[in-house]
């Protein structure tokens, strides 16, 4: 199937979603006002913003932004189906960290009033997060994580005292700006690889201007081959580049990686995902893997410890 094909029918799917949502948005009497759409709230609200970004992604056939939207959207419409998708559930079930209103629900998106915006500790994280703010402007065409991505990044990679990051498909910098937040703490350093000259040129001049460009390897080149250079042991790999690769990239990180090393691989989404790269991670006994839907689809790998 042809790549404009596939744009195609991943936008119609879509479309026929966004029908059903307002139709049943419409129904409850959900934000309807005098020239709006029902449920849209004032100026098309989230979901006005939500077509927008539809529509640039199409224009620029970024398959994985449209990947991102599909999976909002999902999200969105189990809402209507009595809950959270699966793997968001919490604790409490369908009324779990998943939140009310869903990924469109008032507060933020995702978990509905629980997600605030990232406050900065100290001078250093302001500028950095500051960075990152302005950022949103290079978005289109560059196929970053979403915000919620880049912070689950961070997290991880902090919680794991991560000092050795790789990362396959720096891009303008947005993903690795978000774990040198993690590094500056820890005192590691990121390892990124990028083919393309334009983009690479780019990230080095945002990894300048968020002061971590001391922190960072910036590897021009095919990475299916430069990454046998890179030494372990490595405590965290992310994974966000052409997704017929992932398998490769997983079998030649994985021996470099540290017990209790995480590789995360982006986009991991039904229709998105490689089916061999999912089937690689889910059975082989050296490793163990759980996927989230926050942030455009995560796989999150863990190298085994020894159990003695």
């Amino acid at each position: 199937m042809s790549r404009r094909i596939t744009i195609g029918l991943a936008a119609i799917v879509v479309l026929a979603t966004v029908g059903l949502i307002w139709a049943q948005e419409g129904a409850r009497g959900q934000g309807a006002g005098r020239g709006q759409g029902p449920g849209m709230g004032p100026q098309g609200g989230p979901m006005g913003q939500w077509l927008n970004d539809l529509e640039k992604a199409y224009q620029d056939k970024d398959m994985d932004k449209i990947g991102q939207l599909i999976g909002q959207m999902k999200e969105r419409r189990q809402q209507f189906r009595g809950g959270p998708p699966e793997g968001m559930r919490g604790p409490g079930g369908a009324g779990g960290p998943g939140g009310p209103g869903g990924p469109f629900g008032p507060g933020g998106e995702g978990q509905g009033g629980f997600i605030k915006p990232p406050l900065a500790k100290d001078e250093s994280e302001k500028r950095i997060l500051s960075v990152l703010n302005d950022m949103d402007s290079q978005r289109r065409g560059m196929m970053n994580v979403p915000i919620e991505g880049g912070r689950f990044l961070r997290l991880l990679a902090e919680t794991i005292g991560a000092r050795s990051i790789v990362e396959i498909g720096t891009s303008n910098g947005y993903s690795g700006i978000w774990q040198c937040l993690a590094l500056k703490a820890t005192g590691g350093k990121l390892t990124t690889f990028e083919i393309d000259a334009q983009r690479a040129a780019l990230a080095r001049e945002n990894f300048k201007k968020a002061g971590v460009d001391d922190i960072v390897t910036l590897v021009e080149g095919d990475a299916h081959q430069k990454v046998a250079e890179v030494t372990g042991p490595i405590d965290m790999a992310f994974v966000d580049a052409d997704k017929e690769g992932y398998t490769d990239y997983f079998k030649q990180l994985l021996p470099k990686m540290r017990p209790g090393g995480l590789i995360l691989a982006h986009n991991i989404t039904q229709g998105m995902a490689d089916p061999k790269f999912v089937e690689a991670v889910t059975t082989n006994p050296e490793v163990e893997t759980l996927f989230f839907s926050e942030g455009g689809g995560f796989s999150v790998t863990m190298k085994k410890h020894d159990v003695k």
